[in-house]
């Protein structure tokens, strides 16, 4: 069995007084110490070879790789398992040859001075990642704790918050939790100005306007809020595509003809981490895709310009694949293939030429075969009345 050669330590802004005696020991007879320049000050009592983070960042596991042999501590902020680089390592070094050093993390500390059970908070990250990927945990009450990626971070939140009704927030920034220096700014979001040290922790208590935009990680959003030009998977339909697709934790879903991205954007924002990939065609239509994963919190959509099924050549295997536009037996049979087991298939068809195909497709592969037909209330006249939406014919399944 290997022997652990790599100790990753979670360290504070109490430096090596706040490390645990045996934790304090192994920082000590180091021969190698690896970090960014603010860990190596909280250290620099210890005598090793100082090693900054590699850039670009990723180069991080040569470095590692390249002193095996000798005794290696990297130092993180706080919990190295944590949004922290030690989940990173641990992908790229086999375990047994790893020992972790938890500290307590930022948000621990950041739950303690704010009063919060952790249980009942949203913990996020933007630190280095798309700030915008936040909105989509703007909700009533909501309680956020975020690590920043730098001192303009809260002014932008502080804008998100305000443009989506949530303007009287509260928002409090801690900076040096721990330390000599520890420091806390609050505010209110549509008034926030408050000058603040790069490197900090957020905390957000959000308070909805009686027309505060209402943005529920369950699929279903109003297609108001979405731009688009008419061609899209409408609300109710795109709840009941969803619900089919199935949206998990970390999945990535292939949606065919994008479009504006209704159905991509709302794949990842009811689930952490799930990813997408949209193929579309048009310019345009890609261009409103990018705007709504913007606004509405999914950032990291990514768009391919192509059609289908050359397309779909070489792209990640998905576990869940929509089948918006493009719908054909090549199409179908080339997503079906790339699905990964207990992969999900939705397909929708406005036209009796694509009814057709998945008339067909179900004869051959089975699932289920529905048609959903909606009616909305509308003005008629002076009155009101039903008005039909297009009916859509869904072909559904699963991997097997």
């Amino acid at each position: 069995m290997a022997e652990p050669w790599l100790h990753i330590v979670g360290i504070g802004e109490d430096g090596m007084a706040g490390l645990l005696p045996a934790t304090r020991a192994v920082v000590e007879a180091a021969e190698i110490i690896i970090g960014g320049d603010r860990h190596h000050r909280l250290s620099d009592t210890v005598r090793a070879k100082r090693v900054a983070w590699p850039s670009p960042f990723d180069a991080l596991i040569d470095t590692l790789m390249s002193c095996r042999g000798q005794r290696v501590v990297v130092l993180a902020t706080g919990d190295p398992l944590w949004f922290s680089v030690g989940a990173r390592i641990g992908r790229s070094v086999n375990p047994a040859e790893i020992v972790y050093h938890p500290q307590l993390s930022a948000f621990q500390l950041a739950a303690a001075r704010m009063g919060w059970s952790l249980p009942d908070v949203e913990t996020l990250t933007v630190h280095g990642r798309p700030v915008e990927q936040m909105i989509a945990f703007i909700q009533p009450d909501a309680r956020l704790l975020i690590l920043t990626t730098g001192a303009d971070t809260p002014g932008q939140i502080a804008r998100f918050l305000t443009e989506r009704g949530f303007g009287a927030s509260k928002m409090s920034v801690l900076a040096a939790m721990g330390g000599q220096d520890e420091a806390r700014f609050d505010g209110i979001a549509n008034g926030w100005d408050q000058d603040v040290p790069a490197f900090n922790t957020l905390a957000v208590e959000c308070v909805a306007a009686p027309d505060a935009a209402l943005l529920p990680r369950v699929p279903g959003l109003s297609d108001d809020l979405f731009v688009h030009d008419g061609t899209m998977t409408k609300q109710e339909v795109r709840a009941a595509t969803l619900a089919k697709l199935m949206p998990m934790r970390g999945a990535l879903l292939w949606d065919i003809g994008t479009g504006c991205g209704s159905v991509a954007v709302e794949w990842m924002r009811a689930a952490r981490y799930a990813r997408a990939i949209g193929i579309e065609p048009r310019d345009d239509r890609r261009a409103m895709a990018a705007r709504n994963a913007l606004s509405l919190g999914a950032p990291k959509l990514e768009l391919i310009d192509g059609r289908v099924p050359e397309a779909l050549h070489g792209l990640a295997s998905p576990d869940a694949v929509f089948i918006g536009g493009g719908l054909s037996v090549p199409v179908f049979e080339a997503a079906w293939g790339a699905l990964r087991p207990l992969g999900r298939l939705v397909a929708n068809a406005v036209t009796l030429e694509s009814e057709a195909v998945l008339m067909d497709l179900h004869k051959r592969h089975g699932g289920q075969l529905v048609k959903l037909q909606v009616h909305r209330a509308e003005p008629v006249g002076g009155l009101t009345g039903w008005r039909p939406l297009m009916p859509v014919t869904q072909l559904s399944l699963v991997k097997r």
